[in-house]
């Protein structure tokens, strides 16, 4: 896949993983809130968005958002029951959906039961297409308004692992990965980078690496070859800040 230059990034530093989730759920909510029409939140999985989908669910947020119109999908998704304690789609129901007054219509996670990894793959990208209202992606019109990301060790980001032909696919939104930790549905490059603002979420020591070789442009490691249509940020506690 050949990658056009990176734009500058914001790096915005706080002070703790608990100021990060509430600055970044208070972005998330004004952004929403001065929007017109759809809006799209692609939603990522791991324990450092949890907080922040609580935030969004809570009494400072829930009243004001604007539920009727945001419209939720996921980056990637584990190939379990949604009921699995390492559901993605789980994780944030149990964050945002149980608590909060989200149109059940508005919501769509990856289906991982009755269809095999590459039957739910297909299926999602045709959700992706039928909400997005075309079979192909205009630059000049992203899938989605705000796409939250993270970054392992290894520099993986939604499933997209280091090594994995899902890296090199250009064609599909989605696709089936059969990672080391089981089957995983993950959005490709070409949906993630169809995102008006893309943010990187990383805390702790043990991200501070990676985020300094990412934001560096590393290009083994897939999360630096994030491109999005729009702005890009990476939003890190002091722990995980990397200076370049």
């Amino acid at each position: 896949m050949t990658l056009r230059p990176a734009a500058p990034a914001e790096q915005r530093v706080f002070a703790d993983a608990e100021t990060l989730a509430r600055a970044t759920a208070d972005w998330v909510s004004a952004l929403a809130r001065e929007s017109t029409g759809r809006f799209a939140v692609c939603l990522s999985g791991g324990r450092t968005p949890r907080r922040l989908y609580e935030i969004l669910a809570g009494p400072d947020i829930a009243p004001v958002f604007p539920w009727e119109r945001v419209e939720w999908f996921w980056s990637d998704e584990r190939f379990v029951p949604h009921d699995d304690p390492g559901s993605n789609y789980g994780m944030a129901r149990d964050a945002i959906f149980a608590r909060a007054p989200a149109p059940a219509g508005n919501i769509h996670p990856v289906t991982t039961e009755g269809l095999s990894p590459a039957q739910a793959a297909m299926e999602y990208e045709k959700v992706l297409q039928r909400c997005y209202g075309a079979p192909t992606l205009d630059p000049g019109r992203p899938l989605f308004d705000v796409t939250l990301l993270g970054i392992g060790e290894d520099g993986h980001t939604a499933s997209l692992f280091p090594g994995d032909p899902a890296l090199g696919e250009t064609s599909h939104w989605a696709v089936p990965v059969a990672a080391a930790a089981g089957q995983r549905i993950t959005l490709t490059y070409a949906a993630l980078n169809s995102s008006r603002e893309l943010a990187f979420l990383a805390t702790g020591t043990g991200k501070r690496d990676v985020v300094r070789r990412a934001r560096a442009g590393d290009h083994a490691l897939p999360a630096s070859r994030i491109r999005p249509a729009g702005r890009l940020h990476w939003l890190t506690d002091r722990a995980a800040a990397a200076e370049l």
